[in-house]
């Protein structure tokens, strides 16, 4: 089985070298094939140099395009490689690598087609994020739950692994603004089977979250009305 690991990353100089490094001990832990791809996104720092000279496997993108762009990138080149399941893994060291194995099991076994790294169902993972966003989460989980009757805990995580299927259906399309909570919609109204999966995650070392208080809101609105929308269309796509 082939896994690929997809690593957006935006101006990350001073984590990517940890985060593939980690990656690489990794390989040596789990009984399937474990590949990474570093997608840098536009960087204007030294991301992409520091991943050509550690001979990191990068795809370079002229231009910034977003956390959806770069990510989609990221799963046309698994669908293209023909990899079984891809993980979506941030390139800024807050998840944990040897969790890897645990969000890939459930997905192996056939038992569910998508696993997301959460926070929030078991208490390993001292960094929960701040309260502010953690009540937009919950927020979020509301809504899904109304939309899908699916209740999902850690709405936002960026730390998740789909199967081949929905490796060809984000190849394709996927959304470029936050889009974890609106593909969340799209795989459970299209019937497939999605798991939480205890992680633990780790507070960024470098740099800091784009989101500020204020684009919370607006990340609020925009994405509660994009997944309401979404199911909408998923319902009358059935």
């Amino acid at each position: 089985m082939k896994v690929l690991v997809i690593i957006p990353a935006y101006n990350e100089e001073k984590s990517i070298v940890k985060v593939c490094t980690d990656l690489e001990k990794e390989k040596n832990n789990v009984d399937f094939t474990l590949d990474y791809i570093v997608i840098n996104d536009g960087s204007v720092d030294n991301t992409g140099k520091i991943c050509k000279e550690n001979n990191f496997p990068v795809i370079n993108l002229v231009h910034n395009l977003g956390i959806g762009g770069a990510v989609q990138t990221g799963y046309k080149y698994a669908q293209k490689n023909n990899y079984d399941i891809a993980i979506q893994f941030d390139g800024d060291g807050q998840h944990d690598a040897g969790f890897i194995k645990n969000l890939v099991e459930p997905i192996q076994s056939k038992e569910f087609e998508m696993t997301i790294g959460s926070r929030y169902i078991e208490e390993l993972s001292e960094f929960k994020s701040t309260k502010l966003r953690q009540l937009g989460i919950k927020f979020l989980s509301m809504i899904l739950k109304l939309t899908t009757k699916k209740k999902i805990y850690d709405m936002t995580s960026g730390f998740r692994a789909v199967n081949k299927d929905i490796i060809k259906i984000f190849a394709s399309d996927y959304p470029n603004d936050y889009p974890e909570p609106e593909t969340l919609v799209a795989v459970i109204k299209r019937g497939y089977k999605v798991k939480e999966v205890a992680v633990k995650m780790h507070e960024r070392e470098h740099g800091k979250s784009s989101i500020t208080p204020l684009k919370s809101i607006y990340y609020m609105v925009k994405v509660s009305y994009a997944m309401i929308v979404r199911s909408i269309i998923e319902s009358r796509n059935k």
